[in-house]
């Protein structure tokens, strides 16, 4: 016959077997979940470089790399939505033997932009196009990046990285840096004003980005422009404000936006 100090033993060990099983199960719970965590980043790290390289790309750039190699968290990104992708692009109507430049009036100082008609006529025909209808009027530079690469990117009706004008534009003008060096790169020099695009060929829209210090990317960003002394001061002062947060990729911490764009011929 069992005792009852036997039968208090029993229980005792019985529940001290059940806490062990539930402490193991939890043990295996909370391995398999790391595991499914540590995979689910790894998935979201890839589509977040997509996404980085989508959008210097038009971020948006992405302005979505630090080098070619690792373009996928700093490049001059943007992202349409599909549903943007709805209008023509506008007919090409510019003087290619003009010169223009683009205009940008921001609350941080005048920018004055020179644009090589001649070896970007469509992307500087799509800017006129868009400046002459108001399209940048009241737009933010949405993001600025202060390590890896250098740059302030503008353009987006959205304000976030993934507006565009409802149509693409090709590229233009990819070989005037020079040939890429062995790691795949070519620099951008302070002063140059080139597109974003989406990581693809041919996806430009209407997003830009400002060289405020030399940057290497890949040669595939259109450069088609070239900033005035003037303009290029007053992005290399909101550059070094920095950005919101302190980190090294994101909104400007000195707000600025284009108040009024105008192409004119130069």
């Amino acid at each position: 016959m069992v005792s009852s100090d036997q039968r208090r033993r029993q229980l005792a060990r019985e529940k001290f077997e059940r806490q062990q099983q539930r402490r193991a199960q939890s043990r295996k719970r909370k391995q398999r979940n790391t595991v499914i965590a540590a995979t689910l980043a790894v998935v979201l790290a890839a589509g977040a470089a997509a996404y980085a390289s989508v959008g210097l790309s038009d971020g948006d750039t992405k302005a979505d790399g630090q080098t070619a190699g690792d373009e996928s968290t700093t490049s001059p990104s943007a992202s349409p939505t599909p549903s943007e992708a709805k209008s023509p692009e506008p007919a090409l109507s510019i003087d290619k033997r003009a010169k223009y430049s683009m205009d940008l009036t921001t609350n941080q100082g005048d920018i004055r932009i020179a644009m090589d008609a001649a070896k970007t006529p469509r992307t500087v025909n799509s800017f006129k196009a868009l400046a002459d209808k108001g399209f940048f009027n009241g737009t933010k530079c949405h993001r600025l990046t202060t390590q890896g690469i250098f740059v302030l990117q503008c353009g987006d009706p959205k304000g976030d990285g993934t507006g565009g004008p409802g149509y693409t534009i090709p590229d233009e003008n990819l070989t005037a840096l020079g040939k890429a060096a062995a790691d795949g790169s070519v620099t951008y020099p302070p002063g140059t004003v080139a597109m974003a695009n989406t990581g693809q060929p041919n996806s430009g829209g209407s997003q830009f980005f400002l060289v405020y210090k030399a940057t290497k990317l890949p040669p595939t960003y259109t450069p088609f422009g070239k900033m005035d002394a003037a303009g290029l001061k007053a992005v290399e002062k909101v550059a070094k404000a920095g950005v919101t947060g302190g980190a090294g990729d994101g909104a400007p911490k000195t707000a600025v936006t284009i108040e009024k764009a105008a192409v004119p011929k130069a």
